[in-house]
């Protein structure tokens, strides 16, 4: 039996190590332009992050009491691993381009930057992905007590939840918010979290092989007894009602979540150094999903033939090595799981944080001038941001541990999380989805989910009347959030998931086809689109112009503007970085395109910090070009008018005077691409002019062919009657001369 306090100096001498690892590739990333490119078997384990606690003490939990249906949570997930080269390529590849650093990031970008969509996806994320951090605190909260002999309730339960959430906090501000990394790559953390990824899937496998070959001689033995014992729904694929159509959601639910829990998009996208290390996790993250599975039902089995009560069946992974008093192997086991649990609060609450600050709490600072100064504290708003999500979920696993819904809660987040799906893969193949579309999208599949999968939760907690789940609202009947329009007899995370896909593509798509949007976003759609179909970087830009903009000026509004975001030494190194990327770090002065090209590189280390659509919007309102340079600009314009199309230069010339500075950028790009439009339209024009034109030379030839014969005909005709002719007149001559 282990003390508390003994529990805690393994677990701090545990993460102390990992904590050392970071540091040591951290340091090692400074000299060593190798590391820096990153490992693939180092990604493809990374992705492991997607088992967690749920994996570790749930899966067994779920095989107890439903057979193979915890199969499910995986089956879609790999089905989503074959197709990751098109779909996971697609999403590094537009990361790269725009400088992505979460989910709500990259749909915002997709659809015009939309500060609306960002927005509602980190608000989805957070409500959706709290209940499943709960889970990760349970789950160490639980088997803290349950290794340490602990009370499960009462005070000494109170102090360990506070105790594990004040861990997490600090643990989570260590290891993935202890600076604000402008290139929003964490790679020192990633190694820590291979390593955690590593010790979870050893721990289990040990318990795996103590279970079925010291406890048991086997799967022969186990799977024997198990008949004997009338245990066989254990390997069962429809050991529970509506089997079908659970498997269905499973299957879509983790097919959705390998691409958009958000912890998963930042250790597949924003982590990923190299699209060449795809190929690499498609073969070795599979691997490792079957590993971490293959001793699920013996465990499951063990558990129930030992006589453990079923509804501790989550905890059989601990409480059977526990039993056989292995404290070798129930301690390894208890850092395996508290390893599955860090590892998702980890990546997860430090993305979630990213979200927050840069899609929720920036915009709000930017709107409201008293709390502008607030900018140059970002970090530590994301500290706080860390604490808040860590204490609301410990007071939600609080408030709802004795209800049902922590047996389900992973599938209520996949829910949530399954809203961004078709904003996402539809702004991904379908060029026609816009920035109305995916935010009605969003929103009514948020409501719906709220409607049909939160509000009987807070009904079964008594939050609210159980007449609204009986009867619906207003008596209404076919409005009951169970039985949506009549649908009754399905699971509810099913019914949740029928309905709330149906409201959101159609809303996608009726929204899309109603809705048509400006030039910019169909500019920035078809960049998005051009972005991830690429196979390469993209095409830099060309210089020319005369060279009389001074340099340092510029320099020092760029410093002034990342300072804002960025402490003073990163401003200053990142404004540095830049000018000699560009090449001008020695030039007293910089042509007219070497300046455009020095503000959209600020834009973009900006974008690491703080997101594209905020980037973007800070850069729009700060950055300003005089007269000469606004005047440049456009004769530059006026000269690519008059290479794509002369006829339209003094037109496109009065539109774009009446714009100024950093927008005229983009009205000039939009006017250039109106110009193109309206070339292809002349060349399809031409096309079908040609068309007509063939079809009139075959009709034509037809003509000719139906004349030339008929003077054949004509001709044949007229011989034939002179043969006639010819003919009488010599029968007439012979009865004359009778």
């Amino acid at each position: 039996m282990f003390t508390p306090l003994s529990v805690i100096l393994y677990v701090t001498v545990y993460m102390g190590l990992l904590f050392a690892i970071a540091q040591v590739v951290e340091r090692r990333i400074k000299t060593s332009s190798e590391v820096n490119a990153g490992n693939p078997v180092i990604y493809a384990l990374s992705l492991a992050v997607y088992h967690t606690s749920w994996t570790f003490y749930g899966s067994v939990g779920f095989a107890a009491s439903s057979g193979l249906l915890f199969l499910g949570v995986y089956g879609g997930a790999l089905i989503g691993i074959c197709l990751w080269w098109v779909t996971l390529r697609r999403m590094v590849q537009a990361k790269e381009t725009f400088r992505i650093t979460s989910i709500a990031d990259f749909i915002s970008t997709r659809y015009n930057r939309s500060q609306k969509i960002a927005a509602m996806v980190t608000i989805i994320a957070l409500v959706g992905i709290l209940p499943y951090i709960s889970l990760q605190l349970k789950a160490i909260i639980d088997s803290f007590e349950l290794i340490t002999n602990s009370p499960r309730s009462g005070a000494s339960h109170e102090l360990s939840g506070w105790v594990v959430t004040l861990f997490m906090i600090g643990f989570t501000i260590i290891f993935g918010v202890r600076r604000l990394d402008p290139t929003e790559r964490h790679q020192g953390m990633i190694a820590a979290l291979v390593a955690e990824c590593l010790v979870k899937l050893v721990a289990f496998l040990a318990v795996g092989f103590f279970v079925t070959y010291t406890l048991f001689d086997g799967f022969g033995d186990i799977m024997g007894r198990l008949q004997e014992a009338n245990l066989t729904h254990l390997t069962s694929f429809s050991a529970v009602e509506n089997s079908g159509s659970m498997w269905l959601t499973l299957l879509v639910l983790s097919f959705a979540g390998i691409h958009m829990l958000p912890r998963q998009f930042h250790v597949a996208v924003v982590e990923n150094s190299s699209r060449k290390h795809i190929k690499t996790a498609m073969w070795l993250f599979p691997l490792y999903m079957l590993l971490i599975n293959l001793f699920v039902v013996p465990i499951a089995a063990a558990g129930l033939l030992q006589g453990l009560p079923a509804e501790n069946a989550d905890y059989f992974v601990l409480m059977l090595p526990q039993l056989a008093g292995s404290e070798a192997l129930t301690l390894l086991v208890f850092i395996g799981g508290f390893s599955a649990a860090t590892g998702m609060i980890i990546i997860t609450t430090m993305t979630l944080s990213t979200m927050a600050s840069n899609h929720l709490i920036l915009p709000t600072i930017e709107r409201v001038n008293a709390l502008q100064p607030l900018r140059a504290y970002l970090l530590q708003l994301r500290w706080v941001v860390v604490a808040l999500i860590l204490l609301s979920s410990l007071w939600f696993a609080r408030e709802f541990a004795e209800s049902y819904i922590l047996a389900a809660i992973g599938l209520l987040s996949f829910v949530a999380v399954l809203q961004f799906a078709p904003a996402m893969f539809g702004g991904m193949f379908w060029k026609k989805g816009n920035s109305l579309g995916a935010f009605l999208g969003l929103t009514v599949g948020f409501i719906i989910w709220t409607y049909c999968l939160l509000i009987p939760t807070f009904i079964k907690q008594g939050w609210f009347s159980e007449a609204l789940l009986l009867a619906g609202p207003w008596q209404i009947g076919l409005l009951r959030p169970e039985a949506l329009f009549g649908l009754e007899g399905l699971n509810p995370v099913t019914h949740a998931v029928f309905w709330s896909l149906i409201f959101n593509i159609g809303s996608y798509i009726i929204g899309s086809l109603i809705f048509s949007p400006n030039k910019s976003e169909r500019n920035l759609t078809m960049e998005f689109i051009s972005a991830m179909n690429s196979s390469g970087s993209r095409r830099a830009r060309p210089t020319g112009l005369d060279a009389y903009i001074l340099l340092q000026p510029k320099l020092e509004e760029a410093k002034s503007l990342l300072s804002d975001y960025l402490n003073d030494d990163k401003a200053e190194s990142a404004v540095k970085t830049i000018a000699d990327d560009l090449q001008v770090s020695e030039k007293p002065k910089i042509t007219i395109i070497e300046l455009v090209e020095f503000h959209r590189m600020v834009e973009h280390v900006l974008a690491g910090s703080i997101g594209a659509a905020s980037a973007h919007k800070a850069i729009e309102n700060t950055i300003r070009y005089n007269s000469r340079e606004e005047g440049d600009l456009k004769a530059l314009y006026s000269h690519i008018v008059t290479e794509l199309q002369t006829t339209e230069k003094d037109g496109n010339e009065k539109n774009g005077s009446e714009q100024s500075g950093y927008g005229l950028i983009e009205d000039l790009q939009n006017q250039i691409d109106d110009l193109e439009d309206r070339v292809k339209d002349q060349q399809k024009t031409i096309s079908e002019m040609e068309l007509k034109l063939e079809a009139r030379y075959e009709e034509i030839f037809k003509y000719r062919i139906e004349s030339q014969k008929t003077k054949q005909d004509n001709t044949m005709l007229k011989a034939e009657l002179q043969q006639i002719l010819g003919n009488r007149a010599e029968e007439g001559f012979v009865d004359k001369s009778n």
